[in-house]
């Protein structure tokens, strides 16, 4: 199978669970096109399929993100607390989103933030499906050890979810 059906194979079934990840965990679909679109041209121009084409994709779109999260603090450090808050805030909610999807996806968001990065990247990782095997090589963590460290960040999303107010 030459590159450009195999490159088709993998743009069919990886962009779908690329973006839904990367817009989970930015919360910003624009944003994570982007990054999803970067990734795969930046296989594209590598001419050849790794081994594991969804594992690379998400490496590479994960040092994306940490490229624009690093950009965007050091932005907000140089701007004016004013300037930043106008620049980066988030846009407003559409008035055709349903109320209770709404309060709910907020209500996941801001128990999200609660945990460290390593914790939500692992629950939106699985949540997309990726093994343990892919969760360990895309977080750079031993294999042995993503039951453990899953079970305690669901323990943890659980409390924090709980423990936020729907409104």
């Amino acid at each position: 199978m030459s590159f450009e059906d195999q490159f088709r194979n993998v743009f069919q079934t990886e962009f779908p669970r690329l973006f839904r990840y990367l817009d989970r965990l930015s919360g910003e679909p624009d944003l994570a096109a982007d990054l999803v679109q970067e990734a795969f041209i930046r296989l594209n121009r590598r001419g050849t399929m790794p081994d594991r084409p969804e594992l690379w994709l998400i490496t590479v779109a994960l040092n994306l993100f940490r490229n624009i999260k690093s950009t965007r603090s050091r932005r907000r450090r140089l701007l004016t607390i004013a300037r930043a808050e106008a620049v980066l805030a988030d846009p407003v909610p559409s008035p055709a989103l349903v109320q209770d999807a709404a309060e709910s996806s907020g209500q996941v968001r801001r128990a999200l933030r609660k945990l460290g990065d390593r914790e939500q990247r692992m629950l939106l990782l699985r949540a997309e499906g990726y093994s343990y095997r892919d969760i360990a090589a895309a977080l750079d963590l031993n294999e042995t050890s993503i039951g453990t460290l899953l079970a305690r960040a669901k323990r943890a999303f659980r409390a924090a979810y709980e423990g936020t107010d729907a409104s």
